[in-house]
């Protein structure tokens, strides 16, 4: 096995900034997909949406990135490939970060919603054909995790789709809507709090030193659920009088503060692992010297994916939030409530069994689905066809700007 050319030190250095580019890069365009819904909506401003994320965006992310990190590190490409030049693949993992770090800031820049997952796996991909060929490729893995990005919005749409009608047929439709709301609406922030308290516990405490049995398990998420109806039930009666006053959407937008935190920490449990997984991968090889060991993610990479996602949001958020908030379809408090539930849950139960999907085809899938149960003349193809032919350019843009810095870096390290 060839030994390390490059300093491990100013390899762990130029690893920290790059995934802190590429968490940047994520926090600025892809928690759009937590928070657009809220915003678009009106249920909150787009100050308070930037305040609420950055705390359940970066506790999703410390809590509750591991499992998928693991996935992304170990999955598209076998590792071993490059057991034998581990400066190749520290180069290459560090191209992939700048590059997929470049397009979401121009992205961003832009105000486009792509994919952060789309961005690293392209370029990742990118990197395994300059450096191995076509056929290095795990195009198995790949072409999983190429399926999740079909199969996540439809479920996601078809979730949202029957949240909505059951809020409309138990809540909306009702003789006495706000009374329904003030009665229900807690059990829905159940349901949400239960999701999230389930992936926290049993994926992420155990990152933080906090393990737990099932039994541990269980009780504790009974109880946080508990804990979160009841204050959105207080929530709900303290404001019982405005809610009979501006209308029973105005208890939808209490419920959207619930929600829209659950998809932020959802949103944050999965997609750091686009920032930390390629890092965890460098960091194995510059501490161990060795390609493919089964290294845990170490809690600092956690929590710089994690402070990286906030900058991102607090500088640049705000442009792409308005994208995904308004120009699918017109929203509601409860059909921005039915999409997020929908998209939270699924974002989750994929975190849960470490698979990464595309959060911004999973809220784009429920957003539609919410349309959908509205009537499809309430839906903007237009603006959906240009979303989706951005996700589409942004896996090629990924790799030919992985190949960029690939030749790049090179030339710089002399490797």
């Amino acid at each position: 096995m060839e030994t390390l050319f490059l300093d491990p030190t100013l390899i762990l250095i130029i690893a920290a900034f790059a995934g802190f580019f590429m968490a940047f890069g994520i926090g600025a365009n892809d928690v759009a997909n937590a928070m657009g819904t809220s915003v678009g909506s009106k249920a909150i401003t787009l100050k308070q949406a930037i305040f609420i994320a950055a705390i359940f965006e970066f506790l999703g992310a410390y809590l509750a990135g591991g499992e998928v990190t693991n996935t992304i590190r170990k999955g598209i490409v076998d590792p071993g490939l490059y057991a034998d030049n581990q400066d190749i693949f520290i180069i290459g993992m560090l191209s992939a970060l700048l590059a997929a770090g470049t397009w979401l800031f121009i992205a961003s820049n832009k105000g486009w919603p792509v994919s952060t997952t789309h961005s690293i796996v392209g370029a990742i991909v990118g990197f395994v054909i300059i450096s191995m060929g076509f056929q290095a490729v795990s195009w198995g893995k790949v072409g999983i995790i190429a399926a999740s990005w079909v199969v996540s919005p439809a479920i996601a749409g078809t979730m949202a789709f029957f949240i909505f009608l059951s809020a409309k047929k138990l809540i909306l439709d009702r003789r006495d809507p706000a009374q329904a709301a003030v009665s229900l609406i807690p059990m829905y922030s159940f349901f949400v709090a239960i999701i999230i308290g389930l992936v926290t516990a049993r994926k992420g405490l155990k990152h933080v030193g906090l393990p737990l049995s099932d039994v541990e398990i269980l009780i504790a998420t009974g109880v946080f659920g508990i804990l979160v109806a009841i204050l959105t039930s207080v929530l709900l009666n303290v404001n019982k009088q405005k809610i009979r006053e501006h209308g029973v959407e105005s208890a939808f937008a209490i419920l959207m503060l619930v929600t829209a935190s659950a998809m932020a920490f959802a949103h944050g449990s999965n997609d750091v692992a686009n920032a930390i997984g390629p890092v965890s991968a460098i960091i194995s090889v510059a501490t161990e010297g060795e390609i493919g060991s089964k290294a845990t993610v170490s809690p600092w990479v956690l929590l710089l994916g994690g402070i990286g996602i906030v900058f991102g949001l607090a500088m640049l958020g705000g442009r792409v939030i308005k994208t995904v908030g308004s120009k699918i379809t017109q929203l509601t408090p409860s059909l921005g409530f039915s999409a997020e539930m929908a998209a939270a849950s699924t974002v989750v139960a994929a975190t849960y069994i470490g698979f990464p999907i595309s959060t911004t085809h999973t809220l784009v899938g429920a957003v539609i689905g919410v349309g959908l149960a509205k009537g499809i003349e309430h839906l903007d193809l237009k603006s959906i066809g240009r979303i989706v032919l951005s996700w589409v350019v942004t896996i090629p843009a990924g790799a030919s700007l992985t190949i960029i810095f690939y030749v790049i870096l090179r030339i710089i390290f002399g490797v």
